[in-house]
C-alpha cells in the first residue's frame, strides 16, 4: 500500500532541499588550491624542472605543474627545486648517491622540445633505492594546452608508483552563485580537478543543483529551478544544446547515470510521494524503484550496477540504504546518527561515503560494506555533497571554510586534504568527472 506524503511535509522537504544549497555571495570562476593538511607517510619524490629547447610558453611549467598535483593527493612530498643538488634532464645526468643523500624515493626528470604548435615532452621516472627507470615516455599537446600535457605526465607519474591510475586529466563540476549586481547568478562551471581553466558552462537567476557526469564525461545531468520550480536537464558540454528530461508534477531531482550512460536515476513526486525512478533516455520510459510512504532520494549505482544506494527516512530519519536489485527489500546500512545522507559508493564495492550528522555538526563519513564499520573522515562541521574521484583514492565535498563555502579534497581515509576556495565568495556541489581514455 502506497501512502502520499503530507502537503505539509512535501513542502519541508522540498524547502530543506532548495535552502540547503543556497547562499548569496560573491563568487568568481577561478578556485584556488590551499593545502590544509598533508598525509604523515607521504613518499618523497623530486620532480626536476624540465628542460626546454624551442618557446615553450611562459607562465605554469609543466614541472611545477605536476608537483603541485602530486602534493595535493598528500600522497606525496615533493621536494623544492632550490634544495636540489643539480637539475638532471636525461638517465645518465642522474646521481642516485645525491639523492639518497637528499631522501628521495623517486625523481621524475625530462625536457620540452618546441616542434611547431606543438610541444613534445620526453619524461624519466627513476626509483632511487633500486637505481633503475620504473617509467620512460613520450607525449605532445599543442602549444596552448600546456596544462592538459602536464595532467597527463602526473597520471602516469602516479600510476607508476602506486599501480592505480592518476584522476589529474579528469573534470569538476560545481555551482557557484554571484551577488554583485544585487541579484543571486548561479553558474554551473567546469574545471581542471586543481580549479583551473574553468568554464560558465551554464547562468541563471534561480538555483543549479546536483550536477552529475554521464560515463564518457561529454554530457551533465543537473537540476535547475530555471521554470520556478526543479527540473532534470542533460547539458551536452561540447554543443551545449540541453535536453529537459523530467519535469513531471512536484520534485524532480537527485539525477545519477548508469554505467552505460544510457538511463538516469532520478527522485520523482509526480504520484504525491517521493520514490525513485530509472529513466531510459531514449524512450523517456520510466521503472519507478521504490514504493514506500517513506521519502526515498539520492540513489546512486552500486559497483557493479545492479543495484541502488539510497537516502531514505523510512526508519524514522535519514539513512542510507542498499537495494541489491530493483524491487528487492532496501537493507539499512548506516546506524551511527540520526542523521546519514547522500550515498556516494566507491567503484570498487569497498566502501560508501555519505555525510554524516553528530553532535549538531554534519560530518563525510564512509561505511565498509563488508564490515559495516563507520570511520568519520572530517573534521569540520558544515560539511556536504561527497563525490568520489574515479580512482577511488580522494573524495571531494563542500564545506564552510573561514565564512564562505568551499570546495575541500580529502584522500579517501581522511588523511590529507587540500581546499579549493573561489577567489570570492561561495562554491559548492561538486562532481567529480570520469576517468576518459
Amino acid at each position: 500500500m502506497t501512502h502520499r506524503i503530507s502537503n505539509k511535509r512535501f513542502r519541508t522537504f522540498l524547502i530543506v532541499f532548495v535552502l540547503f544549497f543556497v547562499a548569496v555571495s560573491g563568487a568568481r570562476a577561478e578556485l584556488l588550491i590551499r593545502i590544509t593538511e598533508g598525509a604523515n607517510a607521504a613518499i618523497p619524490v623530486a620532480v626536476v624542472p624540465f628542460a626546454e629547447s624551442g618557446q615553450v610558453p611562459a607562465g605554469d611549467k609543466v614541472s611545477t605543474i605536476v608537483q603541485s598535483d602530486l602534493t595535493m593527493t598528500g600522497e606525496f612530498r615533493t621536494l623544492p627545486p632550490g634544495k636540489m643538488l643539480s637539475l638532471p634532464s636525461r638517465r645518465e645526468e642522474v646521481y642516485f648517491r645525491d639523492w639518497r643523500l637528499l631522501g628521495q624515493r623517486y625523481v621524475l626528470v625530462g625536457a620540452l622540445t618546441r616542434s611547431g604548435d606543438r610541444i613534445e615532452a620526453r619524461f624519466e621516472l627513476f626509483d632511487v633505492n633500486r637505481e633503475e627507470r620504473i617509467l620512460g615516455e613520450t607525449a605532445a599537446a599543442p602549444a596552448s594546452n600546456m596544462r592538459s600535457l602536464a595532467h597527463h605526465i602526473s597520471d602516469k607519474v602516479y600510476e607508476a608508483i602506486t599501480g592505480v591510475p592518476g584522476a589529474f586529466s579528469t573534470k569538476l563540476a560545481y555551482v557557484t552563485l554571484d551577488n554583485v549586481t544585487g541579484k543571486p547568478r548561479y553558474r554551473l562551471q567546469v574545471s581542471d580537478v586543481d580549479g583551473k581553466r574553468a568554464r560558465i558552462r551554464l547562468e541563471s537567476q534561480e538555483p543549479i543543483l546536483s550536477p552529475a557526469w554521464s560515463p564518457d564525461g561529454k554530457r551533465l545531468a543537473y537540476v535547475s529551478f530555471e521554470t520556478g520550480k526543479p527540473v532534470i536537464f542533460v547539458h551536452e558540454l561540447a554543443s551545449g544544446k540541453r535536453t529537459k528530461v523530467a519535469d513531471f508534477p512536484g520534485l524532480n531531482s537527485a539525477p545519477a547515470w548508469s554505467d552505460d550512460g544510457q538511463s538516469l536515476l532520478m527522485t520523482l513526486s509526480k504520484d504525491g510521494n517521493a520514490e525513485i525512478y530509472r529513466m531510459d533516455l531514449g524512450s523517456r520510459q520510466l521503472t519507478k524503484l521504490t514504493n514506500h510512504w517513506a521519502i526515498d532520494t539520492e540513489a546512486s549505482w552500486d559497483a557493479d550496477g545492479s543495484g541502488i544506494f539510497l537516502t531514505s527516512d523510512r526508519s524514522g530519519g535519514p539513512q542510507i540504504y542498499h537495494m541489491e536489485r530493483p524491487g528487492a527489500e532496501p537493507r539499512r546500512i548506516t546506524f551511527g546518527s540520526r542523521y546519514n545522507a547522500r550515498p556516494r559508493p566507491d567503484d570498487d564495492g569497498q566502501f560508501v561515503y555519505y555525510v554524516h550528522q553528530r553532535d549538531g555538526a554534519f560530518h563525510i563519513a564512509r561505511t565498509e560494506l563488508k564490515t559495516g564499520e563507520e570511520t568519520i573522515l572530517t573534521r569540520t562541521g558544515s560539511d556536504e555533497s561527497p563525490s568520489v574521484a574515479p580512482n577511488g583514492r580522494m573524495l571531494i565535498y563542500a564545506t564552510r571554510q573561514g565564512g564562505s563555502n568551499v570546495l575541500t579534497v580529502i584522500s579517501a581515509d581522511g588523511g590529507a586534504a587540500y581546499s579549493l576556495p573561489a577567489a570570492e565568495g561561495d562554491v559548492r556541489d561538486p562532481a567529480w568527472g570520469p576517468l576518459v581514455r
